[in-house]
């Protein structure tokens, strides 16, 4: 069986893919998301914050937002997946109806091994795929998210705050996706020292300044696609050299081309 990737986004804050069959290999990336996988069929390798785990039926894999993973297939074999990319800001709005939060607090494990919650998950996965009332959908989705924060963070433990340097040169990474940059040009900015400002984001966040906007890329492509504007647009808006250059990249982290990501996504 040939493999096959469906996408869909009724609610504005969720977007939710299933691949059936697939062999197809992630490349290292990071979502601006809170994402929620898990496996329906088969086994993967799940790498995140330098652990390396399998992930099988019955668990849930939990990323934080812009923490570089991947989860690929063990050798020679296939799997079938789902996986949730929640928008932070709603998830935090569902946070502070549990807990006194300003700011949204990642969870604390990247495997949630709990039968219930994983039978939940796909459940709540194969509601969303289906036609349906949207407010339905959003309870269900709600009751999902809510049982797992409930699992996975202690509102008293101590949190490090990110340092406002680097969250700055987060924001400057994020923004003119259309014009090239530089660390030198980015450090006069924020008056620091380019390739000390360089190493200092990648001890705090795990990923490289080039990588980190190459992700910002990807992810307002998907945005734009999501919109229907078409290749040579999303190669333009995106600061790719040509669709060649976008259409690797892309593929490398999302697995599918765009043409294939913006063909299968279900509005």
């Amino acid at each position: 069986m040939s493999d096959k990737h469906f996408l869909k986004q009724t609610l504005p804050f969720a977007e939710y893919r299933y691949s059936k069959n697939s062999g197809r290999h992630y490349k290292s990336h990071m979502h601006k998301t809170f994402s929620v996988g898990a496996i329906d069929q088969g086994e993967v390798i799940y790498q995140i914050e330098g652990k390396m785990v399998k992930l099988q039926p019955g668990s849930l894999a939990l990323i934080n937002p812009e923490i570089l993973h991947s989860c690929n297939p063990t050798k020679f074999s296939k799997r079938s997946y789902y996986i949730l990319h929640l928008d932070v800001e709603w998830c935090l709005q569902l946070q502070q109806s549990l807990w006194q939060l300003e700011t949204f607090s990642p969870v604390n494990t990247i495997l949630l091994e709990d039968n219930s919650i994983y039978q939940q998950s796909i459940n709540t996965m194969e509601s969303l795929m289906d036609e349906g009332d949207q407010l339905e959908k959003e309870q269900i989705l709600v009751d999902l998210v809510e049982n797992i924060f409930l699992q996975t963070y202690e509102p008293l433990a101590v949190k490090s705050e990110p340092s406002l340097q680097i969250e700055q040169l987060k924001l400057q990474l994020g923004m003119n996706l259309d014009i090239d940059t530089s660390m030198r040009q980015l450090a006069i900015e924020l008056k620091a020292n380019p390739y000390t400002l360089l190493r200092q984001f990648k001890a705090a966040t795990g990923i490289t300044p080039h990588a980190y906007r190459l992700n910002c890329k990807i992810e307002l492509a998907r945005k734009l696609l999501q919109k229907g504007f078409n290749l040579s647009q999303v190669t333009l808006e995106c600061g790719f050299f040509d669709q060649s250059h976008f259409h690797r990249h892309f593929k490398a982290i999302t697995t599918v081309t765009p043409k294939e990501y913006q063909v299968n996504f279900i509005q």
